[in-house]
């Protein structure tokens, strides 16, 4: 078969650019550090690179989920430290004031301190994480805890809490939080049942009876009621002011072992919290490592092969100048 000129230019140029093209193709496999920069590089690989990528953003989703989940169960943890400080010292000015033989200004002075105290513990009850109240329920922009103007001593009633000290105007929905798929868990506390002693369950009827049980107290109301007591010098009279300081301290056992029972039960989730982190991030690893497998190129590879082709590529040049240089005159 006869070879024209024209034939051997056009195959020549197709070598060419066979060489150029593949000569491009690993040079971007070097710029990038993948092999895989389109579809048409590895079309058997599409998919799993695909479902590999968008498992690793789920990945990445959950991980920066429960990172503030477990940075707002910490600030919780944190404030009901705080909390346990307050019954702690309360306590503790009660029991002087029961042993010790007190003129009326220095059970004012202790009421006074209690009635700090009973601030610092409304503070806590009403303290913000991210510009949200933590002890809220799903009410976080709204203020939980409020004074109760309407608050009588002479009216307070343990079964009726429109006669508490303090009023909560959050809620009694729990957040939640899917830490993998289809697993959920509770992340809060709401205030109702940490500060008030009412069940969640109890909270959602809307009673005025909050229904507690011998394991729970109002925190607010032991408190007040104690400062009312201590203030009076009413060390065992449960019908005069605040109950009786004796009473009181029973129910600050009371609220500390309550205070205890929520917190520890939180420090609980915080730990499968951190838990279920510690293993998406071997997750991630893993799945790094998969797409690794189907994208990344090895480099050491890529550069021979570059070095390869530009050999070759110039080798090609310089046969096709030669045979450019070709005429039918020169063999005449």
């Amino acid at each position: 078969m006869k070879v024209t000129e024209n034939s051997a230019y056009r195959l020549m140029q197709s070598n060419l650019n066979r060489i150029t093209g593949e000569l491009l193709d690993l040079r971007n496999q070097g710029a990038t550090g993948l092999k895989l920069n389109r579809p048409s590089d590895d079309p058997g690989a599409v998919r799993p690179v695909f479902t590999t990528r968008t498992q690793l953003q789920q990945n990445e989703r959950y991980i920066d989920t429960m990172g503030h989940a477990g940075d707002r169960m910490a600030s919780a943890d944190g404030f009901l430290e705080e909390v346990e400080n307050i019954l702690s010292r309360v306590k503790e000015i009660s029991i002087n004031a029961v042993n010790g033989a007190m003129s009326p200004a220095d059970l004012g002075n202790m009421a006074d301190e209690i009635a700090g105290l009973k601030e610092r513990l409304t503070a806590s009850a009403n303290a913000v994480v991210g510009g949200k109240y933590i002890f809220a329920g799903f009410n976080e922009k709204t203020r939980p805890f409020t004074a109760n103007p309407a608050y009588d001593p002479a009216l307070y009633d343990e079964n009726d809490l429109t006669t508490w000290p303090y009023l909560y105007n959050g809620d009694h929905n729990r957040t939640q939080l899917e830490i993998t798929p289809d697993e959920y868990m509770d992340i809060n506390l709401t205030g109702n049942e940490l500060f008030m002693g009412i069940s969640n369950e109890i909270a959602a009827t809307g009673s005025t009876d909050p229904h507690l049980s011998p394991t729970s107290v109002d925190l607010f109301s032991v408190l007040t009621r104690t400062e009312e007591a201590v203030r009076s010098g009413n060390v065992d009279d449960t019908t005069g002011p605040g109950g009786s300081i004796q009473a009181q301290l029973t129910n600050l056992d009371i609220a500390a072992d309550q205070n205890r029972t929520l917190r520890g039960s939180l420090g609980i989730k915080a730990k499968r919290i951190d838990s279920a982190t510690l293993h998406l991030q071997d997750a991630r690893i893993d799945l790094e490592q998969i797409l690794s497998r189907y994208q990344d190129a090895d480099m050491i590879e890529v550069f021979n092969d570059i070095v390869k082709y530009e050999t070759s590529f110039r080798a090609a040049l310089n046969i096709s100048g030669r045979i450019s240089n070709i005429s039918i005159l020169d063999y005449f």
